[in-house]
């Protein structure tokens, strides 16, 4: 909008922050009324100034009136960022929210595009016990969602190493053939919570090759993977990663 007036009367005005319009939209349509213009768009904007005020000219000249329907659905909030922990402490089980849905608001079409709400990009760094958190979630054009901002739980414990050696086994060797693994043995390392530390004994671990997934290999080495293990241990590392294996006919005595 565009005015001219005496210069206190300008002053006010910015002091008074009049830069705004309310439109009630229901009442103009159930009046029949599909767009503001003219003289009634002209009165608005008048109503905002003072007598001495002269508008000199305003854009847009229409404002469009027509409206639709907002839909809802609700949506699973999932979480996009990154969470680190201090050294001796890891997240000790799936983050949560709360609430852990939202609803969106919006057009049909905009709605059928989602199928959850993303939170904002956000790092938590070094946590050190188990924290609550606030977090938005991303805005999507055209759309609200409702609450716009959300509880993240994240579940912190201590943990310590723990070593075991585990012996490697083969499956499914054909008739009497044998096979032999240099080392005969890897070190598999793991954290544990201090809660879960004496309950693991190296019976847990089983690091079981199967002997189709090998025997081609010509380089004559196999790459290690556990074949059993507690859930309770995390950040599992396997050491040496590969093996030298040897294939050996067993003799009938």
């Amino acid at each position: 909008v565009s005015i001219t007036d005496n210069g206190a009367a300008i002053f006010r005005l910015d002091i008074s922050k009049k830069d705004s319009l309310e439109i009630n939209v229901g009442e103009l349509t159930e009046g029949g009324i599909n767009s503001l213009q003219g003289d009634q768009f002209r009165q608005l904007i008048r109503s905002r100034f003072f007598s001495s005020t002269n508008i000199r000219g305003y854009y847009p000249m229409i404002i469009n009136l027509s409206t639709s329907k907002l839909q809802s659905k609700e949506l699973k909030v999932v979480f996009d960022g990154e969470i680190t922990t201090s050294r001796a402490n890891l997240v000790a089980d799936s983050v949560s929210f709360l609430p852990e849905h939202v609803t969106a608001y919006g057009s049909q079409e905009s709605l059928s595009k989602l199928e959850h709400a993303t939170t904002e990009y956000t790092v938590f760094k070094n946590l050190k016990a188990t924290s609550q958190l606030p977090v938005s979630i991303k805005q999507v054009e055209g759309v609200k969602f409702v609450p716009d901002q959300v509880e993240i739980f994240i579940p912190i414990k201590e943990y310590t190493e723990r070593t075991f050696e585990v012996p490697i086994t083969a499956t499914g060797l054909p008739g009497k053939l044998d096979v032999k693994f240099f080392p005969s043995r890897a070190n598999v390392s793991f954290s544990v919570t201090l809660d879960e530390y004496r309950k693991i004994t190296p019976e847990d671990f089983e690091i079981e090759l199967n002997y189709r997934t090998f025997y081609q290999n010509e380089d004559g080495r196999v790459e290690l993977k556990l074949s059993k293990s507690p859930a309770a241990a995390q950040n599992i590392r396997i050491s040496p990663s590969s093996v030298e294996f040897l294939f050996e006919t067993r003799s009938d005595q």
